[in-house]
């Protein structure tokens, strides 16, 4: 079979986050944790450690949101599907997490553009498939291209409110996105509602999940290299007890 890492990497100094939210690592090396291991066995010295060395490990200061994530419900809004509570991360069916997949190729898009169902609907024409219940839809913007570069924030299409229903009604609870949001970038949508005064335009396509069961991953890498169907997507959740999200090492497999 073959694997495709579909995950981006927690590191340090990566523009993948607005300023503030981004990771932070820090790394202790083997001669930190030699000193560290001798202090469990008395009579030890670090001189006694083969090569001098003891246990390398990091300390990491995160979001559920930095690095490769599934957003639960919880993450949008308190209730979802007519007012029911909404499901932390540590809720999520993991069964929905391992389904077939369906890549759309929405790179042609602007950048800010809110795609619609119709889009989506040509997509799938052109590729000749028709979405089935719990398939799990990737989104393949310009902004794949771009991660790791000072522009990705601003960079891919968003999914609109409409276009997010309509996966829903078509039975899909899993989605993703190589974008940082589901959502168009946040400064095309500040420019929007400044003309508009429409609050309804900030965070649309993530609240329409308000209205059914829905989740999404964002920051999702080579996408670009997956066919259009044809493969298995796999994205469970790191159990984090009741938080909005959790990071996945998210993967295609093809047989």
């Amino acid at each position: 079979m073959k694997i495709t890492d579909l995950s981006v990497a927690i590191e340090n100094d990566i523009p993948a986050d607005p300023p503030g939210l981004g990771p932070s690592i820090d790394y202790s090396h083997h001669q930190t944790g030699a000193s560290e291991m001798v202090d469990f066995f008395p009579g030890l010295c670090v001189d006694d450690l083969p090569g001098k060395e003891g246990w390398a490990a990091e300390r990491l200061s995160v979001t559920t949101h930095n690095g490769t994530h599934l957003d639960a419900p919880w993450h949008f809004a308190s209730t979802m599907d007519g007012g029911k509570p909404a499901w932390t991360i540590d809720e999520v069916p993991l069964d929905w997490c391992i389904r077939p997949g369906v890549k759309l190729d929405l790179r042609h898009l602007a950048d800010g553009y809110v795609a619609t169902a119709a889009d989506l609907q040509a997509e799938l024409a052109r590729i000749g498939y028709d979405l089935q219940p719990f398939d799990i839809v990737v989104i393949n913007t310009a902004a794949g291209a771009a991660y790791g570069q000072r522009d990705y924030l601003g960079k891919g299409c968003g999914i609109g409110r409409e276009a997010t229903h309509w996966l829903m009604s078509k039975g899909v609870r899993i989605a993703g996105t190589d974008a940082w949001s589901w959502d168009a970038p946040f400064p095309v949508t500040a420019k929007r509602y400044a003309e508009s005064g429409d609050a309804g335009l900030i965070w649309e396509g993530h609240k329409a999940a308000r209205d059914g069961i829905f989740m999404h991953m964002e920051k999702l890498t080579n996408l670009d290299q997956l066919p259009d169907t044809g493969f298995t997507m796999h994205c469970l959740p790191v159990k984090v007890a009741r938080a909005s999200a959790g990071w996945c090492r998210a993967v295609a497999i093809q047989d």
